[in-house]
């Protein structure tokens, strides 16, 4: 179908610079925030909200028991162990993503960040089950509880979000209009700001791994770390608002931003690999080396969306999308 050509039968003659009724977008329904339109509340449907209600408190509780289980491991010297200490710091993490992640999924109706959701709700899944495995009879008692709890929200969260995603994604249209490029250029942004997001994730659960894998890591590393986490964030602030504010400067600015992270993740992977000589543990020199590569595909996927998603600023979306009535 033309995309220019009104939906329905003729339309009397218009002003060619004005839109037809048909293409607009229905702003007047939705809620406008710095990241992008939501659906009011009382437009979710009852058992969309009783999830999203569930998959908070769950949410909540989950990192409730994490926060406990890291205090324990801190104070107490003989539940601490450094692989389960930071794995506990890391689902501490992923957890308050996930959080960020099923907020936007349902109130956006937003594929990206319910996908983004499932992933990271897997991962934590995964290394619950690695890290439970390899615990000595005492340590399993200490984490049966948040094991049990992880396990069996986690297979819920996977799966009604499952069908969440497999529902027709109204939002597109709500925001593009009847306009097919619109709607596409609205998934690849939504894609650039979950990618934004991911990587951000990844780069503190790295710096997580590589700080607690190093308990004699030298003044220099630790500042080098330290300016790396700063770093991070900046980077992902610059991102998310080059990706929302349609600004071609900040695109190519956030690109020269994170060419040093992609220096720091080699040098991360050399002073990791470098350890593998002078111990007998490779757990989370393992992991921090996994963390690094997968960054570093994050990378190179999320530059790939930014180049595409420049090439269709202007286009009226962003207008869109911000519009408040």
């Amino acid at each position: 179908m033309d995309e220019t050509s009104p939906l329905l039968g003729s339309q009397p003659h218009q002003d060619p610079d004005l839109v037809s009724p048909n293409l607009r977008p229905r702003h007047q329904e939705l809620i406008p925030t710095p990241c992008g339109p939501i659906k009011p509340w009382s437009e979710l449907s009852g058992l969309l909200r009783l999830y999203f209600c569930f998959s908070t408190v769950s949410l909540l509780a989950l990192l409730g028991l994490t926060a406990s289980s890291i205090y324990k491991q801190h104070m107490d010297a003989e539940v601490s162990d450094e692989d389960n200490f930071t794995v506990s710091l890391i689902q501490l993490v992923g957890i308050l993503f996930c959080i960020y992640y099923i907020s936007r999924g349902v109130l956006q109706e937003n594929r990206q960040e319910l996908v983004a959701f499932v992933l990271t709700v897997l991962v934590v899944m995964i290394r619950s089950v690695v890290n439970f495995s390899v615990l000595g009879s005492k340590g399993k008692q200490e984490l049966l509880v948040r094991f049990v709890c992880i396990m069996c929200l986690g297979v819920v969260h996977v799966f009604c979000t499952m069908l969440l995603i497999r529902r027709p994604n109204m939002m597109a249209f709500r925001v593009g209009g009847a306009l097919e490029s619109l709607q596409e250029q609205y998934f690849l942004l939504n894609l650039c700001f979950s990618m934004v997001t991911f990587d951000l994730q990844a780069q503190l659960c790295l710096c997580i791994l590589i700080t607690t894998s190093d308990s004699a890591m030298s003044t220099t590393n630790s500042i080098i770390l330290g300016v790396g986490v700063i770093w991070a964030c900046l980077t992902a602030a610059v991102g998310a608002g080059a990706v929302l504010k349609e600004s071609k400067g900040s695109v190519w600015a956030f690109m020269v931003l994170s060419l040093p992270q992609v220096a720091f993740f080699v040098y991360l992977l050399y002073t990791v690999v470098e350890k593998w000589f002078h111990d007998n543990t490779y757990t989370l020199e393992a992991a921090a080396v996994t963390g690094a590569l997968i960054s570093l595909v994050i990378k190179v996927v999320l530059f790939w969306g930014l180049i595409r998603l420049v090439h269709s600023f202007g286009q009226g979306l962003r207008e869109r999308m911000f519009a408040s009535s």
